[in-house]
């Protein structure tokens, strides 16, 4: 690890169980108010800064049923920017895996859709956007130090 390790009590299947649920619930939500509800992230460093929220739905590349997951994002010019960190777990999230293995999404922010396509950033790309990302929401930094992986910014942009 490059820092401190991650706290085990993060991983116990209460926690678990609670930010699954509590995911699901944002989602639905987020959908049925067009963004009114579930729109900021307002745990760890969000409780003094809260941070935006938006919907990302991906295709499962197992399923090839849509996921949809609640993120916290930030613009950057046309695209739509995320960090696939998973809390600083030693793994990437899920939805990671389903862009990569089908990078057509949408991204609803508010109560507008977007198809757009989504990449992992380059080293040049993630370099540019970390520190901005972090102003975003500042435990992104916290996450990094607690896993071995370079966590993966994605950049959606939009689809033809």
């Amino acid at each position: 690890m490059t820092g401190k390790a991650r706290p085990d009590q993060l991983d116990s299947d209460a926690v678990q169980r609670g930010m699954k649920w509590g995911s699901r619930l944002n989602t639905e939500l987020y959908r049925r108010t067009g963004g009114r509800l579930g729109k900021t992230w307002r745990i760890g460093a969000g409780l003094r800064k809260p941070a935006p929220v938006c919907l990302l739905t991906t295709t499962g590349r197992k399923t090839g049923q849509p996921r949809t997951v609640p993120l916290i994002y930030m613009s950057d010019d046309d695209n739509v920017v995320f960090v696939a960190s998973q809390g600083g777990r030693a793994t990437n999230p899920m939805w990671f895996g389903n862009i990569v293995a089908n990078p057509r999404v949408t991204v609803q922010i508010g109560k507008v859709k977007r198809d757009m396509i989504a990449r992992a950033a380059d080293q040049a790309e993630r370099d540019r956007l970390w520190p901005r990302l972090v102003e975003v929401y500042a435990d992104y930094d916290q996450y990094q130090e607690w896993t071995e992986r370079s966590i993966p910014v994605v950049i959606c942009s939009p689809a033809d």
